[in-house]
């Protein structure tokens, strides 16, 4: 496995916990709004960071694309 494809799975499982979203809910907001780009694009900036951030980042990726997502609890 790719450290890109390992570091998108980490995003993915973090998001869905921030988010209290099923992993297959989390995977189609990702495919459908381009995420799942985003995250293997600017890789080399982002695994640098904290999860936090990275979730907070997505976060404003998602609302520039006017995707709809629950708030977080």
């Amino acid at each position: 496995m790719s450290k890109e494809m390992s570091f998108t799975i980490f995003c993915i499982e973090n998001y869905k916990v921030y988010k209290s979203l099923s992993g297959q809910e989390t995977l189609a907001l990702f495919r459908q709004n381009g995420v799942l780009d985003y995250l293997h694009e600017f890789y080399d900036v982002l695994h640098t960071t904290g999860y936090q951030y990275v979730n907070h980042d997505i976060d404003i990726y998602l609302k520039a694309r006017n995707a709809a997502v629950r708030a977080s609890v």
